[in-house]
């Protein structure tokens, strides 16, 4: 089954391969440590682990990072197409087996945010459908990379198995060999034992003959001292 679902994946993201993944990014805001954050959200379908790690990969390009049960935090990071200035970002991730869900805000300074239409939200925009673009072909690359291992190592299993059997075959031969051989033998053995068991009959006549010349001699003592 895991084979099978692989491959319908595989199909599902051939069907797109060389194309621009198409992704929505929207604003909203959420809660974080109780403070109310406003931001940007990005929902991924995919492996929800994995794509929670290429994001703190990419956090990690802005600056020092912080990072505690899904919620990323760099007090100056470092993001020259949204701001000049060091900005304090506060992200979120929410991953599942099948998906993720991005939360990211920008506070330029004193609680401004970027926000719809505002100061830098076209990048924090583009820099999300940057990210979602990469992650998902990475899941793209490593599930056909995948799907090549897998078929590697099935086709090797399948060469040690021909291995095996032609070893087989082998000794299948040598045990033929042996076996005629065996039966050849036998089949002297039977000759021989035919001939001296003729030989054994002409022995058996002889025998028989001298018993009874002996028989004879032993009666002709036997009448000289009657006599």
């Amino acid at each position: 089954m895991k084979l099978i679902s692989r491959i319908t994946l595989l199909l599902f993201l051939a069907i797109f391969s060389g194309k621009t993944y198409a992704q929505t990014v929207y604003a909203g805001e959420t809660t974080v440590d109780k403070a109310n954050l406003s931001g940007l959200y990005l929902t991924l379908q995919g492996d929800g682990k994995q794509i929670e790690k290429d994001w703190e990969e990419q956090l990690k390009t802005y600056g020092r990072l912080s990072a505690s049960r899904g919620t990323y935090r760099i007090p100056n990071a470092d993001i020259q197409a949204i701001s000049s200035e060091p900005i304090n970002l506060v992200s979120t991730v929410k991953s599942t087996k099948t998906s993720a869900t991005i939360f990211v805000s920008y506070d330029l300074g004193s609680g401004n945010y970027v926000k719809t239409g505002g100061t830098g939200y076209s990048a924090a925009e583009q820099i999300l459908k940057d990210f979602a673009n990469k992650s998902l072909f990475g899941q793209e690359v490593r599930l056909v990379e995948g799907s090549f291992d897998e078929a590697q190592k099935n086709h090797q299993k399948m060469v040690k198995k021909g291995e095996q059997l032609q070893r087989s075959i082998e000794q299948n031969a040598k045990e033929k060999e042996r076996l005629l051989k065996r039966i050849d033998d036998n089949a002297k053995e039977l000759e021989q034992l035919q001939k001296d068991i003729e030989t054994n009959k002409v022995d058996q006549t002889n025998a028989l003959t001298e018993l009874e010349n002996r028989k004879k001699n032993v009666e002709a003592v036997k009448a000289k001292k009657s006599n």
